[in-house]
């Protein structure tokens, strides 16, 4: 896939609205965001609400006429739901199947039962790098506590062992790996190759994996050695059902479009003519939209009919499965029509002129934009989406390649340094039955070496590709 220029894109790119110098500018994007974060932090707002807020308040400090500012936010919100929240809707069905069908508690018991002491927390991290796949992060943690308490409890193992490779599996998947949301927004924002950047993706996410989980819990139970809280052991949900999927089974739907999409990667790479049937063929099989529809209707066969599910709570599963997933999408959206009107006011340009004149490397500019918007705001959604549409310009010159990796700096900063400002912060503190500091030693400093590995992995792969 050839790049415009940036001359090409500057020439074609519609006029922004204000006229307001690079000065104005940086305080408009300061004023915007430090209102997102104060809603956020200060008064408790939704970040649906606090992104569109924030949206108008840069729009008013950049000088840009109100009307054209909802313009803007509103194409931005419209075009991001469109690109992505199928696709969130899709992923959002399927990990609901997985869980509701006991398909992801067979996969867990199928690899424990060929683990022993020393394998324990490789094994916790495949298990949470396969269930990751498919699932939301926090839909992965309340699946996975069950088994990490359980298994520190019955091998009388440090539960910082087993809980931190479990926890940095998840991590790694929702930061780097779509379909997850992060990682789909900042394509959408981008225009990255979503194949090419799942493959990067899951380069990437392995070594980081290994140091963050197995490596690092080494030293995470050393400084914190707690046992596994009994009062926090809920019941799993296949307990209530008389059989459920196979192994096999269940492991080819999760993987079934990734598989799909690293296909339509590969093809395009190897054949590189759009006209030639068996690439159309692979970009039609092989796109988002229907590899991750193909997993949902599989998995209802492979999944729910043979956990028994009639029709009806097939059904009644996947309405239950988008029920929750309704203030992610506001935020995603909301997100994206921050990002547009960030581009709208010519914040884009002044962040691409800013890196000519500096001479920071975009993907290290992607990187620490991020940071600062996840320590500010806690939430690695809201920081991916924001310095997706701030780093935006940045890849109009890039190659297929490197605008995969803009991506995966974008998202491997959205994690650094989980605090208390952060949701998930405070869901591991109270499954692990931990206290500020306990959490801060382990939870946090994992998600930082997550960070930092992966995105020093994003710039060393940017040297060599």
């Amino acid at each position: 896939m050839t790049r415009l220029s940036v001359e090409m894109l500057a020439a074609d790119a519609p006029e922004p609205i204000t006229s307001a110098g690079h000065a104005q500018l940086g305080i408009a994007v300061l004023a915007g965001i430090a209102v997102i974060v104060l809603l956020i932090t200060k008064f408790k707002l939704h970040a649906f609400l606090s992104l569109t807020i924030g949206s108008l308040a840069l729009g008013a400090f950049a000088g840009a006429p109100l009307d054209k500012v909802i313009t803007s936010f509103s194409a931005g919100l419209g075009s991001t739901v469109a690109g992505v929240g199928v696709l969130i809707a899709l992923g959002a069905i399927l990990g609901k199947m997985l869980a509701d069908s006991g398909g992801a508690d067979q996969i867990v018991d199928t690899i424990l039962a060929k683990a022993n002491g020393r394998t324990m927390p490789w094994a916790m991290v495949l298990i949470a790098s396969v269930i990751g796949l498919p699932l939301f992060f926090e839909v992965g943690v309340v699946l996975l506590i069950p088994v990490v308490l359980m298994v520190a409890k019955r091998g009388n193992y440090s539960l910082m062992r087993i809980g931190i490779p479990a926890l940095a599996g998840l991590s790694v998947m929702h930061g780097l790996v779509p379909p997850h949301p992060g990682p789909l927004v900042a394509i959408d924002a981008v225009g990255a190759n979503l194949g090419v950047t799942l493959a990067l993706g899951v380069l990437v996410a392995v070594p980081t994996v290994v140091i963050a989980g197995p490596v690092f819990s080494k030293y995470a139970a050393r400084w914190v050695d707690v046992p596994a809280p009994e009062r926090m052991i809920p019941q799993r949900p296949s307990e209530d059902l008389e059989r459920r999927p196979g192994f096999g089974a269940t492991l080819v739907t999760i993987l079934l479009p990734v598989v799909l999409m690293l296909a339509k990667a590969l093809v395009d790479i190897v054949i590189d003519d759009p006209e030639h049937n068996v690439q159309r063929v692979f970009d039609v099989i092989g796109s988002p939209l229907i590899a991750l529809l193909a997993a949902v209707l599989v998995g209802i066969f492979t999944l729910g009919m043979p956990a028994g599910f009639s029709k009806e709570r097939i059904s009644s599963l996947v309405e239950k499965g988008l029920a929750p997933i309704a203030g992610i999408l506001l935020i995603v959206g909301a997100g994206g029509g921050f990002k547009q009107t960030l581009i709208d006011t010519g914040v884009g340009q002044m962040v691409l002129d800013i890196s000519e004149d500096w001479s920071i490397p975009a993907l290290l500019l992607a990187w620490l934009i991020a940071v600062a918007i996840r320590l500010a705001t806690g939430s690695a959604t809201v920081a991916t989406v924001s310095a997706a549409g701030l780093v935006a310009p940045l890849a109009a010159d890039m190659s297929t390649t490197h605008a995969a990796l803009l991506v995966l700096a974008i998202g491997a900063g959205s994690l650094f340094f989980s605090h208390v400002n952060d949701a998930g912060f405070w869901l591991v503190k109270e499954y692990f039955g931990l206290n500020v500091g306990q959490t801060i030693k382990t939870w946090s400093i994992m998600e930082t070496i997550i960070s930092v590995v992966a995105g020093a992995l994003v710039l060393l792969l940017s040297l060599i590709i």
